[in-house]
Parts: structure tokens; sequence; C-alpha cells
């Protein structure tokens, strides 16, 4: 190393000179035209290369903003399409159920079924129709394929409704056939299956006959379908019977209400105590 410095301190006055030398050929090159234009060009490309990737990063921006505009205008054309396509199934259903209800119910009000609460044994529907559209309580609601349950409480336009599916829910029914009165209930979590008490086991049934509703209801509309008998087995003084409920309400959508009230002077006569006066 000592000797390498020896060696540079020795020759200094060489080593400028060909420092000089290469400075002087560096800038007659320099001069030349066909170096300038060759650096020219060198430095245009340079430039191209440049702008041209300055221009692939705001193309991937903007198609990044375009890619999300694109998104959020197919987001809202979806919605509309999921809003029209329920709509127009609506209407479908409504009319289908127009078309298929039997005569002497063009008077009967046609609802939707907008929420239902579910359980085993305590279902509830709510309906768009209320005291504005006619809607009272204790008014019958079915389908044409049967009793779907009745009114008990109104708003101005909606209503609840308590299914044939509720614990709570009791109607007088008559068998089509054999005229045998009894009363339907449900107590399971089966949506399809309830049953009639009371039958006592002198009267007569039959499987696979239809089930009404009676005069002895004090709600629904008389002659209402409500099912057919299934099953039915003997206890000792009743009859076990399993009727097939003609709606299903997994698939309910669109009901019918009857505008018929309750007569309010049954209703009071039945409340009345079994009391006879005392003769003198």
């Amino acid at each position: 190393m000592t000797s390498f410095l020896r060696f540079i301190a020795k020759h200094t006055a060489y080593l400028y000179f060909l420092v000089y030398c290469s400075l002087s050929i560096a800038i007659m090159q320099l001069e030349r035209k066909e170096t300038l234009d060759a650096i020219r060009e060198r430095g245009l490309a340079i430039n191209a290369a440049v702008a041209e990737q300055m221009s692939g990063l705001r193309h991937i921006f903007s198609l990044k903003q375009d890619n999300e505009r694109l998104f959020l205008q197919n987001a809202r054309l979806f919605s509309k399409l999921v809003h029209q396509e329920l709509a127009l199934r609506d209407l479908q259903e409504k009319l289908s159920l127009l078309e298929n209800r039997p005569e002497g119910m063009s008077r009967f009000t046609i609802a939707r079924v907008v929420d239902r609460q579910f359980s085993l044994t305590e279902n509830m529907l709510i309906i768009d129709a209320g005291r504005n559209q006619g809607v009272a309580k204790n008014m019958t609601v079915l389908t044409p394929d049967g009793l779907v349950g009745r009114i008990i409480e109104v708003s101005d336009n909606y209503a609840k409704v308590l299914p044939v599916i509720n614990r709570n829910f009791k109607v007088s029914v008559v068998t089509d056939s054999t005229r045998t009165n009894g009363l339907l209930s449900w107590s399971n979590g089966n949506e399809r299956i309830a049953h009639i008490e009371h039958v006592p086991v002198s009267g007569t049934l039959l499987v696979g006959e239809g089930v009404s509703t009676s005069d002895y209801s004090t709600f629904a509309c008389r002659a209402v379908p409500v099912g057919r008998i299934e099953r039915i087995s003997k206890d000792k003084l009743f009859y076990n019977v399993d009727i097939r409920l003609g709606v299903d309400f997994s698939s309910l959508n669109q009901v019918m209400v009857c505008p018929d009230k309750p007569s309010e002077e049954k209703l009071r006569l039945m409340r009345s105590h079994d009391s006879p006066e005392k003769q003198e």
C-alpha cells in the first residue's frame, strides 16, 4: 500500500495528463453531431419509458375508480331487479288467489303475510291490511285451500292473525260426510297436522273425509274448509282424530279476510250465565 502511494506521488503529473486527455477526448466526442444525436435519442427513449410507466400507473388508478363505480351501479341495478322480481311474484300470487277463490268471495280483502313469529306452539302472523282496508277483530282469515286463522289485533294498515297452528287457537268444526261435530286444536310442532277434540266414540267418522268450520264457531265463516281426517283411534270416551290441514303455512304468502263479523247477540248469549230463574 505504501509503495502504491509513493508511485502515485512520483507520477502525479502523468496522471493529471491522462485525466486532461480523457476529458478532452470526451469533450471532442460530445461536440460531434452523431454523439449528441445518440445522447438525445437515448434521453428521449428514457423519457418515453418513464412517461409510459406513469401513464400505466394513472390507468391503474383510473381503472380502480371505474371498477368501484361499476360495482355500485351493478349493486343498484341488482337491488332494483330483486325488488321488481318480488313485486312481480307477489302480483302473480295475488292474481292466482283471485282467479282460484270460490264464488261468493269477491268481497273478501286480499292481504299479504308480511311477518311471522316462529314457535313450536305459538306461531303468529302479520298481514298488510288493517282498519283502513276494512279489517276488524275476529274476522276470519283463509285461502282457497282452507282456514288460516282469525284476526286478534288491528292497526290502521296491519293486522295480527292467530293462526290454526297456535296452541291457543280453537274453532268448532264439522265433518263433511258424517256431519260429526268437534273442536279443532293444534298442539305440536308439525304445521300440517291438527286434532279434533271432544268427539264421542258414539259418533261416526271416516278417514279421508273433509272437515270444515261449523255454525257453532263464534268467529269463523261457515263451511270454510280446514283439512281432511288422516288418522282415527279410540280412547275410553272420545276419538283421537288427526287431520291434515289444507293450508301449507311454510309457504303461505297471500290470504283473504272474510268481511263478515261475529254476531254480537250470539256472543252475548254465549257469555251469559246458565242459571235458570227460580219458579215460585
